[in-house]
């Protein structure tokens, strides 16, 4: 990457969770090798409509099931060993769209279809580096946009505000690693996605740096110093990536991972969430949420489930059926 970066040769790159299956493919060969993708200023797939009578349905794990691991993160949060915890599980699917259906019809800031192994359409933005500076953007707080008042209750919400500030000052500290003139450019707006079942509203902010005239030749340690990204992982980094490995139930592979685009001295990259991946069992959506000390495991429990949507409009049964 450091090499073709240098040298203005456009590539694509995925990196998984633990960093132990990382890709990258000249732009050129992205499709033959099976990696079809979609960021703002890119990509090498277009759009579909949704096909007729899409079903999705969802087969969320039992509480039980989701507190076994939730309460290994919440004893350790309580010892001082953590103060943020990304807590992921996940949830069995059901649909009659295959995953290039879904990659083709989904509305998303970042479309990515891998091998046929997994489809994610995220909303959040790991990176954006223009010329010599570079962006970031995490999420932290999601509500549903139906409620009264969802708009002010998200951003006056206790346990939101906390947790967010939490993950913009983590990005703020890793991205000082790497770069000068670290600042908060937006803190708390809000974004609205639409999914087949209801709107949500998204909290998110942006923090901005200036990298080294010469980030390219050293683009591979740039991202290693950033990664994993600390809006699904959490904070301290380090003690909470052992936290995780202890409470989930396996590796994440490429889920909460990243995905990107490198052309010359511009970069998109995307954080690997809302995904969907193929397994002997079946299929499983990926999601979870940010666990703290004033965290409600049942409200917690509720977040995850609403997590795993379509980005699709919603649609209405056939009466026919």
């Amino acid at each position: 990457m450091d090499d073709w970066a240098a040298r203005n040769i456009p590539f694509v790159f995925l990196v998984d969770f633990e960093q132990q299956k990382p890709v990258a493919v000249p732009l050129v060969e992205a499709a033959a090798e099976g990696i079809w993708f979609s960021t703002p200023n890119m990509r090498n797939a277009g759009t579909a409509p949704v096909p007729e009578n899409a079903l999705f349905e969802k087969h969320p794990i039992s509480f039980e099931e989701y507190h076994h691991g939730y309460r290994i993160v919440a004893e350790h949060i309580h010892a001082g060993n953590s103060f943020l915890l990304n807590y992921t599980c996940p949830t069995p699917v059901s649909t009659n769209l295959s995953l290039r259906q879904i990659f083709h019809s989904a509305a998303a800031k970042y479309r990515v279809l891998f091998r046929n192994e997994f489809v994610c359409f995220s909303p959040e933005t790991f990176i954006e580096i223009s010329g010599n500076r570079i962006l970031t953007r995490p999420m932290k707080g999601t509500i549903d946009a139906r409620l009264p008042d969802a708009r002010t209750r998200i951003l006056n919400d206790f346990k939101e505000t906390a947790e967010h500030n939490t993950i913009v000052d983590l990005l703020r500290n890793d991205l000082n690693r790497i770069a000068r003139r670290v600042k908060v450019e937006k803190f708390r707006y809000l974004d609205r996605l639409e999914t087949n079942e209801k709107n949500l509203l998204q909290v998110s902010s942006e923090i901005s740096g200036v990298l080294p005239v010469n980030w390219p030749s050293e683009f591979s340690a740039l991202l290693k110093n950033l990664l994993p990204a600390g809006s699904v992982s959490g904070a301290p980094k380090a003690k909470t990536l052992e936290i995780i490995r202890e409470a989930e139930t396996g590796p994440r592979g490429y889920y909460t991972g990243v995905f990107g685009v490198c052309r010359g001295r511009e970069v998109e990259v995307a954080v690997l969430i809302r995904y969907i991946e193929q397994t002997p069992e079946g299929l499983f959506y990926r999601s979870g949420g940010g666990i703290t000390c004033f965290s409600d495991p049942e409200s917690e429990y509720r977040e995850m489930i609403d997590k795993v949507y379509l980005p699709i409009p919603q649609t209405e049964p056939n009466p026919s059926c």
